[in-house]
């Protein structure tokens, strides 16, 4: 559930008319991003049915590992995240997230390395799944068919998990983070059951509708939150573990796909220091400048304002012995609320909703992944094509 506090500002350079125009935004997105986005159900269920064939099970012969390394870049990265935060604070191993080539110096045969590429070429997933099978390591691989990946995969006898390359790798979240998932279920370290993962995939596929590109601007959650981001410098906090791995996650996609700097992190990090922003020469400090009886929806866009987006998260884990974690997270949401109220910096809070842990994290992804596009639509950008990314592995090949 998404609630805007305050009204739409700072629309600079922002087509506000292009997002209510279902052809004109087709157009914009020649690479369908926005198709891509909404198939996050789908992934869900083709990733599960996919991993199911992939004889998982045969990681459990060996008995409770160590620790588990989740390796990858970028969006592959995140996979760890997610899984951390799944399997909670009782998980009774380590799983530790690696985004460089190989692995740390301590792993062996005792620990499980779980390679995650969408593509299945990238050097950090390859070079980790090469050093896994050097050391002896449990090995699982996640990525594209037929590629490097699974060649290592098959050397190494080790399960892998077919991602089909139909979109680029951040509209590929979901296919890449339940095969990690089911590995650790099939670990003993995560419980993941079918109905969970049918809930997640109606969630998102629930979300999808509502973002759809049809929708007009205000009943669409995203293209409302797109708009009260443009023309702000973004700050996305999370109030729980859960909720700040969903922050981290739109701070990636608002920068890749509307190439929006962003600032991102847990409601615990921000309040030892970084709430000090909103005291900043694009917060509070800007206030007396700006016309308090001024019609939010008329802001003329000049002087860049930072904008709050906080993601709340006030479910419980069945696991935990008292709720007083929660409590904590909750009292600092509401009272940075209140701080970015009284300096009139306008907040967007989008709330968790569902049972899992699993479902309650894809309500607060969705709706910012689809935000994220709508917003490098309204720019005229597309979202897909990123040459900055493109030329960079262009010269890091050189």
């Amino acid at each position: 559930m998404i609630d805007g506090t305050a009204g739409v500002s700072g629309r600079r350079d922002a087509d506000e008319a292009l997002l209510d125009n279902p052809q004109a935004l087709a157009e914009a997105d020649p690479g369908g991003m926005l198709r891509h986005t909404a198939s996050a159900g789908a992934q869900v269920r083709e990733s599960a049915a996919l991993a199911a064939e992939a004889n998982l099970a045969v990681l459990a012969d060996d008995g409770r590992p160590r620790a588990v390394v989740i390796a990858g870049i970028g969006t592959a990265g995140r996979t760890g995240d997610v899984l951390a935060t799944v399997a909670g604070p009782r998980c009774p191993v380590p799983i530790i997230g690696h985004r460089s080539a190989g692995v740390p110096g301590w792993v062996g045969a005792a620990d499980v390395v779980i390679a995650v590429s969408a593509s299945g070429r990238s050097p950090e997933a390859l070079g980790a799944a090469e050093a896994a099978h050097r050391r002896g390591a449990r090995l699982v691989a996640v990525g594209a068919p037929d590629s490097q990946l699974q060649s290592i995969a098959e050397q190494a006898r080790a399960p892998f998990i077919p991602v089909p390359r139909r979109a680029p790798a951040r509209a590929s979240l979901w296919a890449l983070t339940v095969p990690v998932l089911l590995a650790a279920r099939s670990l003993g370290l995560v419980k993941v059951n079918e109905a969970d993962l049918a809930e997640t995939a109606a969630r998102l596929d629930a979300d999808a509708d509502r973002c759809r590109s049809a929708g007009e601007s205000f009943v669409n959650p995203a293209k409302s939150l797109a708009l009260g981001l443009a023309g702000s410098i973004p700050i996305v906090w999370g109030s729980s573990p859960l909720a700040t791995v969903a922050a981290r996650r739109f701070g990636d996609t608002l920068s890749a796909n509307a190439r929006y700097p962003v600032v991102t992190g847990a409601l615990g990090e921000a309040g030892r220091g970084r709430v000090g922003l909103l005291d900043g020469v694009f917060g509070g400090l800007a206030e007396g400048e700006r016309d308090i009886f001024a019609d939010p929806a008329e802001d003329d866009g000049e002087g860049t304002r930072l904008r709050l987006v906080l993601l709340r998260d006030g479910g419980l884990n069945a696991e935990d012995d008292t709720d007083e974690p929660l409590a904590v997270e909750e009292r600092r949401a509401d009272a940075v609320q209140t701080l970015a109220e009284r300096r009139g910096v306008r907040c967007d809070v989008v709330t968790a909703e569902g049972g899992s842990a699993l479902e309650r994290l894809a309500s607060l992804i969705a709706v910012p992944d689809f935000a994220s596009i709508y917003l490098a639509l309204a720019h005229g950008l597309d979202p897909m094509a990123v040459p900055a990314i493109t030329e960079m592995k262009e010269l890091s090949n050189q």
